[in-house]
Formats: C-alpha cells, structure tokens, sequence
C-alpha cells in the first residue's frame, strides 16, 4: 500500500502535469471533431493512449470503417509493445500473477514509462507493481474527470493556447525520452527519426510516419551493431 500511495503521488510530477494539459487540448478537439461527451471518456479509459485516440479521432472524420479504424489504432499503439517488454521484467517478481501484469499493461504509454523508467530502480522488486499501479490508476482516472468536465468548455479558448496544449506533449517527450535512454540505439533512433519524419512526410504524408519507423529504426539498429562490434574489437 505505502508503494502504491507513491505512485500515485506522481500526479503531481512532470510528465503527469505535461499529459494533464494535453487532455485539456485533447477535449477540445473531440468537441470540434462531433464525438459525444460519453464516446470521449469511454475512449480516454479504453484507448487511453493519446496519439491513438488522435488516429481514432482521425478516421472517424475520415469516415473509415470500423475495422480500418481499429487497424489504424492497433498500428498506432504497436509502438507500446517494446515499452510494455522492457518495463515487464523490472516489476515482476516469482509471485506476481498474470492477470496483474496484463492488467497493469493497460497503461503502459510514454509518459508512465518515462515516470517509471526513471523512478523504478528506488522502488523494491516487491514494490514495484504496485508503484506503477497507483501511477497509471491515478492519472487515467484523472484524465476521465478532465475530459468530463471540461468537453465543451476548452473549445472556446484561442486556437493559440489549445496549439500550446497540444504541442507540450511531443516536446516533453522527445526531451524525456532522450534523457531516459541507457542504450545508444535510443539516440540513434531518436536523431535519425527527426530527420527522417519531415523528409518522408513531404514524399507521402500518409504512411510517411510509417516509413520514417521502419527505415529509421532500421538504420538505427544497424548503426548500433556496428558501434558494438568496433568496441568489441577494441577490447579484444
């Protein structure tokens, strides 16, 4: 309890304050997009993730199908997947049930991965699921009550201040995750995909998000190999 009373005092950090703005954005996007109060709260509990619930939002307006939206947010949300992997076997412990990890899984998305990254190694192994719990139950239900309240009533703020909402979120990630990163493949990655992403957005704004990933990433490992082995060699 005293560990999951921790994590939920991370409401007040950064990363909760910086995600908490962005929903206030976020709900004035839904209003001006036509989603009912009741879809966008069910979306900010089920989806949760904002860049997902943005695509979703998205192909509602594009008037695609319910499966080619939901493709479209499952693809979106893939990029959890190595964050779910790398956090996973820093809270488990022999006795940790399943069903508690797939449920603490739910809201694994950048900003509980950089608040937890950063904070992990001063929780102990027997802590740790509950620390991250307290986080993730607390700043989603959060994030329901803004999204609540506030539908409606951010649509009519300057488009000026609903641009800052929204752009906070990115900065602070990208600052975050640079900061976090251990591993030198991150700081490949991260360069490579900011040079990138521009370059294949003006060839294919559609899926240039798309191959900006799958080249950069790619690059990026290899880049990674090649450092390895160099400093292999030295040490040899």
């Amino acid at each position: 309890m005293p560990w999951f009373l921790a994590g939920m005092r991370g409401l007040f950090s950064g990363p909760a304050l910086v995600l908490m703005s962005a929903f206030v954005g976020f709900c004035g996007f839904a209003f001006e997009a036509g989603i009912p109060l009741w879809q966008t709260v069910f979306m900010t509990g089920i989806v949760w993730a904002l860049p997902a619930q943005f695509v979703l939002i998205g192909a509602i307006i594009a008037g695609a199908s319910l499966p080619a939206a939901a493709l479209a947010v499952t693809l979106s949300s893939m990029r959890l997947m190595p964050m779910v992997a790398a956090l996973v076997p820093l809270i488990r412990t022999r006795s940790t049930p399943t069903w508690v990890l797939l449920a603490v899984s739910h809201f694994v998305a950048v900003t509980l991965w950089v608040f937890t990254m950063e904070r992990i190694h001063k929780v102990p192994p027997e802590g740790r699921v509950a620390f991250v719990a307290g986080f993730g139950l607390t700043i989603s239900s959060v994030n329901i009550l803004i999204v609540g309240i506030l539908y409606g009533v951010i649509s009519h703020l300057p488009a000026m201040v609903g641009g800052a909402l929204f752009f906070l979120t990115p900065v602070y990630f990208i600052t975050s995750i640079w900061a976090s990163a251990r591993s030198i493949e991150v700081y490949f990655a991260m360069i490579i995909g900011l040079v990138m992403g521009p370059l294949f957005h003006m060839l294919d704004p559609e899926l240039g998000l798309l191959y900006a990933g799958f080249f950069g990433g790619t690059l990026a490992f290899i880049l990674e190999r090649l450092v390895n082995r160099r400093k292999a060699r030295r040490n040899e």
